[in-house]
């Protein structure tokens, strides 16, 4: 899975990062940044949470191309 940010409605207010601090990260400009675009594995979870968890629904969680999963 990887993660795909709308930059036009997050505010940066980092629930995500305290959710998922190995994927999402605010700077101190207070703009989001994505430490990694796949999910890492084990932290899927993690990442929902912080997907579910944006008050601003910029965040949502998309199929990864290399992935060929098929659960």
């Amino acid at each position: 899975m990887k993660v795909v940010v709308d930059y036009g409605k997050c505010t940066g207010l980092g629930i995500c990062e305290s959710l998922a601090p190995d994927v999402f990260e605010v700077n101190d400009d207070g703009e989001l940044e994505l430490k990694q675009s796949s999910v890492p594995e084990g932290q899927l979870e993690d990442v929902e949470a912080a997907v579910e968890g944006c008050p601003t629904e910029a965040l949502r969680l998309e199929p990864d191309d290399s992935s060929a999963d098929t659960e």
